[in-house]
């Protein structure tokens, strides 16, 4: 009896932990939004072969989203429109669960429902915009930014999957996922998104000069990566899903973030830890039902990038 008792010990804290995960991703409405999501007609954007549901599929996504919010925090204007217009410290879960259903809708959805949600992140980006610290306007509808959040947060989302997904991609289907990302973000507004893996590394290295660690960047590094809102039962996975983001993040974004560099640890402990939490929320919120595009998917900012 005590094994079976264990076992189902076990079981209930995994399910508890995919329900604190799912409510904050997804938010209160996430289980009627999935349903809608999946039983809606029409046309789809990606059918069901192609790696974009695959990527977007796989709960890897919590570790990709979180290295494209660090990533894409050292663009200056970029970050001075998330300080600027973001509430993130005060309902750091409410961005979340919009860019959730972007990502969800986008990905899993029905075209006629794809399209009005680019137009409702269209209408966003028309209200954001301002003037950064260091005196330069900025404007979440800049095609130029939204090309750096694409290209930011395709690469994080790639990345991850390729370490922590429960089936990486091949190089072709590599390729072929950011070809349909270039989908999604050609309807944005991004002009001639990268549609290739080698094309997304040249995209992303063009951006490089513009990078840099202001005060901004650093303040949303360690409140997201430190002082995030969670119940305790939460905290530790999550601990495990922050180290994994940071571990993959480039060696060069470490000193502008104030990121710890430990190569030994991050190559064998924090890679288990990702790979254990990672597989943890993968099972829980299996046995939920959940479709880890309402679940996963959310942990990414390009829906709203500057707010």
């Amino acid at each position: 009896m005590a094994p079976l008792r264990s076992r189902i010990g076990t079981e209930s804290l995994r399910t508890r932990v995919a329900g604190e995960v799912f409510s904050r991703v997804a938010g209160t409405r996430g289980p009627a939004r999935r349903e809608r999501i999946l039983r809606a007609e029409g046309e789809r954007w990606f059918g069901e072969d192609r790696p974009i549901r695959r990527v977007h599929g796989d709960t890897a996504m919590f570790v990709g989203g979180l290295r494209a919010l660090l990533l894409q925090s050292l663009h200056p204007l970029a970050m001075a429109g998330v300080a600027d217009h973001s509430d993130y410290r005060q309902d750091p879960w409410g961005r979340l669960q919009r860019t959730s259903y972007f990502l969800a809708v986008t990905t899993f959805g029905s075209a006629q429902d794809a399209e009005k949600a680019v137009a409702a992140v269209q209408a966003v980006h028309r209200r954001v915009h301002g003037t950064a610290p260091d005196g330069r306007p900025y404007s979440a509808a800049d095609p130029h930014l939204l090309r750096w959040v694409h290209v930011a947060e395709i690469d994080s989302f790639l990345t991850a999957h390729q370490r922590y997904g429960a089936a990486p991609l091949s190089p072709a289907e590599c390729d072929d996922y950011v070809l349909d990302a270039s989908l999604v973000a050609s309807r944005l507004g991004v002009p001639d998104p990268p549609r290739t893996r080698a094309e997304l590394a040249h995209q992303l290295a063009g951006f490089r000069d513009e990078l840099e660690g202001t005060p901004e960047a650093r303040a949303a590094a360690r409140y997201l990566l430190l002082r995030a809102p969670l119940p305790a039962v939460a905290r530790v996975p999550y601990g495990a899903l922050v180290g994994a983001a940071v571990g993959l993040m480039p060696r060069w974004t470490r000193w502008p973030l104030r990121l710890p560099y430990l190569p030994v640890t991050e190559a064998t402990w924090g890679r288990l830890a990702g790979r254990g939490v990672v597989s943890t929320i993968r099972w829980a919120t299996a046995a939920r039902g959940t479709t880890a595009g309402e679940s996963a998917g959310g942990a990414a900012g390009e829906a709203e990038p500057a707010a």
